[in-house]
């Protein structure tokens, strides 16, 4: 098997990305509904510091989320770079590479806009 052209392997970071900024916000809905349930039992017992740790690791979630922004928009640059590189070379990648490289794209530029 060829190893991955550029264009493939800048298409796969950027969909890692953006998978990861996801699971970020998956978290942090997580994170909110445990609180919502601590605050609905304030009778449990350690409830207040469980409230604490988890109220931690929402602001600690929230401040990842700019870093992974940035990833994304730099990854998304590269691959933009690497697409039109591709087209002026007279489509050296493959169709297959570079129609997941727009689709690629079209998600990170998605995310990138609700998370505005």
């Amino acid at each position: 098997m060829a190893p991955p052209s550029k264009l493939g392997v800048s298409t796969s970071a950027l969909q890692r990305l953006v998978k990861e900024e996801a699971s970020y916000h998956k978290e942090l809905e997580q994170q909110q509904s445990r609180i919502t349930k601590l605050e609905a039992a304030p009778d449990e017992e350690n409830a207040e510091y469980m409230l604490k740790q988890e109220r931690q690791a929402i602001e600690e979630t929230k401040k990842v989320l700019p870093t992974v922004r940035e990833k994304i928009t730099r990854a998304l640059e590269q691959l933009e770079e690497q697409l039109e590189s591709n087209k002026d070379a007279g489509g050296e990648a493959s169709a297959e590479d570079v129609t997941k490289a727009k689709n690629a794209v079209a998600a990170a530029k998605t995310t990138l806009r609700e998370s505005a």
